[in-house]
This record gives structure tokens, C-alpha cells and sequence, in this order.
């Protein structure tokens, strides 16, 4: 059985799968990614999500084969044991889990929202979104915004820059320290205020490839600071006692020679892909940590959020009941448009050649076409009532059925000779039937 406009995705986040393992499953970029899906046979729509935390796919086709087929396409053949497969209503679901927070490492955090705002301008950019990840994705958004405005989901360790610092704060005491966050975007300024708001450093460098960006970011905090650019962030890592770095670099930013003499240093990597090599672990005084360690970090403040995550459950459920309705109502009256407007081709088709054989006067021409009317919408009553039935049961074989029968191409088809051929008795016919009305 086919469902029309078919939604299906493929995740690989942190739930199930290692930083390298998203890292492998990630896409060039979210628009490479979505251009690439198009390509795919049978697939209509596109959207891609990529974040520290998840490489996510969704695709729409006629068939749940054809999506399964372009995700499996997409996805490199290293991450299959760490891929989740998620079919119709289960990708819906969880991309509305997603914006609200509820599928990130740390439950609530504001910046998964505007990645899927983010990712929903690449989508459109590229002419990747139609009627259903359209709505699917604002629907997404919406969520989002109402678990953050409604419940206290985002209250506490809300971001993965403040997670880090807590984690840094566990394994060093930074009063008088020196910080360096390495990038400047989203989350490399969520960090540097981070560091600003939770901790007492003497001192904090922003680097960034851009030294204007790491400027602004610099201006923003209380704490001293210094913006640098990445040639120099080798002379700055030896005396840093914190390094955060999260930058969306391909390669990685801080060779590992520069750490040899740093002393006591915890460096937090929070780059996709990483920007500190792993080897740096092994320096003497070096303790490297990345997103799977601050797993620990956020365990405490998921806790202390479970009340509000039940709220967030539900709204989740509520709206996605909407969004199901609503795919289910349109696609119900896609259908019943198509029904009515064969029917009406044939009726207006049958109603000239009727009364072309008649002469008939305005009133009386009238008074016939208002009963063709009538008999249409009669005969199509029951079946525009099992449509709607069918479309809130999911009976797509009804629905896909009804399509059939009615096809656009139903009024250009060959049919019997039309009843003012078969019965020449029809003029005299047509008379006593106004006659009778009159």
C-alpha cells in the first residue's frame, strides 16, 4: 500500500552513534545534502539537518521503498549500525522531538532550534521543501517554540558551550585562569559567555578564522578578552588552563605539537568534525574531552527537566495530531477535487449535447442545469463522506483506489454514446420534465 507524500528519515545522533560516527554520516553540507537527495529516483522533497549532536536525512517520495532506497544511497556504508530508519508518522514525531529539545544531549537547549530554522532556509535555498516537509518542518519550528515559552525545558545547563564549562569547572579550579575559545559562530560564542557568566578567568582569547567575528564576540563578555586570529592560536594554547573549541573546520585547528609544553590544560572539543586531535590526550597535564563526555555533565540537569519534559511530550503529541489530520484532510480533498471536477467535466459535456437537441428557453435551460447540478452533488455525496472517512482511518487504499477512478484524464476518455443519441425521444422527454417543473 502507497501513501502519497510518504515521509521517511534516516538519523544517526548521539543517542546511538559516536562524535565519528556523525561526523561520517554528515552530508558536505546541508545543501549539498538536500541537492543530493533530490537526484534520487521518485523523491520530491529534501531536507537535511546537521548539528554537533546528529546528521539527519528526510526525504518524501510516492513510496516508502524509494525513500528507504535514496537515504540508504546517501548514507556512507560505515555508520549502517548506528543509522535509525524512521518511517511516516516516527519522522514526523521525532522531528518535532527534535526542535523541542527533547532528542538533544542537553534536554531543552535553545540552539537546536535555530539549526532546524537554519537548515529549513537550506532546504528552501535549494527548492528542497513542498507541501508536506513544508509544513512538517514550520510545524517543527512552531513546537519549539512552545516548549520553550510554555515549560521550563531550557531552564539550567541549556546550551553545549555551558556544559562545557561546567565540565571544565569539575576537572580544574579557574579562578585566574586563562581561556581560549577557538570559533566564534553559535556555539564558540555561547561558550566564551559561558565562561563570562560561570567562571572567574583572569583572561579569555577568541579565535576565529574571521578576527572581526572573534571581536564582536569579545565584546559581548565582561571578563577581559582578547580576539586572535587562528595563526595564533598555537602561542596562545600554551598558556591556556581552558581550551573549548568549536569550529565547523574540516581539518583539525591545533596541531598536536602545540599542546607538548601546556601543563595542566583541559581542552573540551566540541568541533563536528573534531578540531583537536584525540592523540593530544596522551600529553602529560592534557585532558581532552568531546561531546560524548559532557554526556555526564547534562545527566544532571536532564533530571532536574523531567517534569517539564512530560509537558513537552504532550505538546508534541498535540500538535503532531494536527499535523496528521491536516495531511490527512488535504490529501482527502486533493482527492475529492479531483472526484468533482471529472464529474463536472462529463456533466457539462452531456448537459450541452442535451441541450443542444432541446429548444429550450433561458428560464427552462436553467431549471436543467440546476438538476444536473443537483444529481452531481447527490451522487458524490456518499463518496465524498467515505473519502473523509478514509483519509482519518489511513485507508490509502481507498483513497488511492478512488484516485484511480477519477483520474484528471477521466473527462478526455471514450464513452458510451450519450443519451441524446441513443433516444430521439429525448427532446419530448426533456419538455415534460420543465413542463412538469413549471
Amino acid at each position: 500500500m502507497k501513501e502519497p507524500g510518504y515521509i521517511t528519515a534516516a538519523s544517526v545522533a548521539h543517542q546511538h552513534g559516536s562524535v565519528e560516527d556523525i561526523d561520517a554520516a554528515a552530508a558536505d553540507s546541508q545543501l549539498a545534502g538536500v541537492e543530493q537527495l533530490l537526484e534520487a529516483p521518485h523523491v520530491t522533497e529534501a531536507f537535511v539537518l546537521q548539528t554537533c549532536n546528529r546528521a539527519e536525512r528526510y526525504v518524501v517520495s510516492d513510496d516508502p521503498e524509494a525513500g528507504r532506497a535514496a537515504l540508504q544511497a546517501a548514507m556512507p556504508d560505515e555508520v549502517d549500525s548506528t543509522v535509525r530508519t524512521l518511517g511516516h508518522e516516527e519522522s514526523l514525531r521525532h522531528l518535532l522531538r527534535v526542535a523541542a529539545g527533547l532528542e538533544s544531549l542537553v534536554p531543552g537547549e535553545d540552539q537546536i532550534l535555530g539549526q532546524v530554522r537554519d537548515a529549513y532556509e537550506d532546504a528552501r535555498h535549494v527548492d528542497g521543501l513542498g507541501p508536506v516537509l513544508e509544513e512538517a518542518v514550520t510545524k517543527a519550528i512552531h513546537v519549539g517554540e512552545r516548549a520553550r515559552t510554555e515549560t521550563a525545558i531550557n531552564e539550567g545547563v541549556v546550551s553545549l558551550g555551558s556544559a562545557a564549562v561546567e565540565l571544565a569547572e569539575r576537572e580544574r579550579d579557574l579562578e585566574a585562569a586563562t581561556a581560549l575559545v577557538i570559533g566564534a559562530g553559535e556555539i564558540g560564542t555561547l561558550a566564551a559567555k559561558a565562561v563570562d557568566a560561570r567562571s572567574d578567568v583572569a583572561h579569555l582569547y577568541v579565535a576565529n578564522r574571521t578576527v572581526p567575528h572573534a571581536e564582536h564576540v569579545t565584546s559581548i563578555v565582561d571578563v577581559a578578552a582578547s580576539a586572535i586570529g587562528l595563526d595564533d592560536v598555537a602561542s596562545v594554547v600554551d598558556r591556556a588552563d581552558l581550551v573549548v573549541s568549536a569550529t565547523g573546520s574540516a581539518d583539525p585547528i591545533v596541531e598536536p605539537a602545540a599542546f607538548e609544553t601546556t601543563g595542566d590544560t583541559v581542552v573540551i572539543d566540541i568541533g563536528q568534525p573534531r578540531d583537536i586531535p584525540p592523540i593530544v590526550d596522551e600529553q602529560p597535564g592534557t585532558d581532552v574531552f568531546d561531546l560524548d563526555d559532557l554526556e555526564a555533565v547534562t545527566a544532571e540537569t536532564r533530571a532536574n527537566r523531567e517534569a517539564a519534559a512530560a509537558r513537552v511530550e504532550d505538546i508534541v503529541e498535540d500538535e503532531l495530531a494536527h499535523l496528521l489530520t491536516r495531511y490527512k484532510r488535504t490529501r482527502a480533498d486533493d482527492v475529492i477535487s479531483t472526484m468533482y471536477e471529472s464529474a463536472e467535466r462529463v456533466k457539462a459535456r452531456e448537459v450541452e449535447q442535451a441541450l443542444g437537441s432541446l429548444d429550450l428557453d433561458d428560464e427552462e435551460r436553467e431549471v436543467v442545469e440546476a438538476m444536473a447540478d443537483s444529481l452531481v452533488n447527490q451522487l458524490l455525496a456518499a463518496p465524498t463522506k467515505s473519502l473523509r472517512d478514509a483519509a482519518e482511518a489511513d485507508d490509502w487504499a481507498t483513497i488511492d483506489t478512488a484516485l484511480a477512478l477519477f483520474d484528471p484524464d477521466f473527462g478526455e476518455t471514450e464513452f458510451p454514446p450519450s443519451v441524446a443519441d441513443v433516444d430521439a425521444d429525448v427532446p419530448d422527454r426533456f419538455s415534460r420534465l420543465v413542463d412538469a417543473d413549471d
